[in-house]
């Protein structure tokens, strides 16, 4: 099955963004989880269908109202066994 994970930066804590990706992903049946890092980015890892997954890459890139997504990088796949449901991590 196909993988992403993703680093978000911008305005995208304290806005409900890890909020909003659980919901999206869990709505997309996406497996993975979604934390803060310190650095005031949001890390994403996902597992799911291509088409799946490059919808939740769209949503992501908009973010939820509040948030400023200025730029979404591809990081290394994580080696990993991602788990359903999509969680939030901390």
């Amino acid at each position: 099955m196909p993988t992403a994970h993703y680093e978000v930066i911008g305005t995208v804590q304290g806005v409900g963004f890890r909020w909003f990706v659980r919901v999206a992903a869990r709505r997309l049946q996406i497996a993975g989880w979604v934390m803060n890092r310190r650095d005031g980015s949001v890390e994403i890892a996902a597992e799911g269908p291509s088409d799946k997954l490059d919808e939740l890459r769209r949503m992501i890139e908009r973010g939820p109202d509040g948030a400023v997504v200025t730029e979404v990088r591809d990081l290394e796949p994580l080696s990993e066994a991602l788990e359903s449901p999509f969680a939030m991590k901390k």
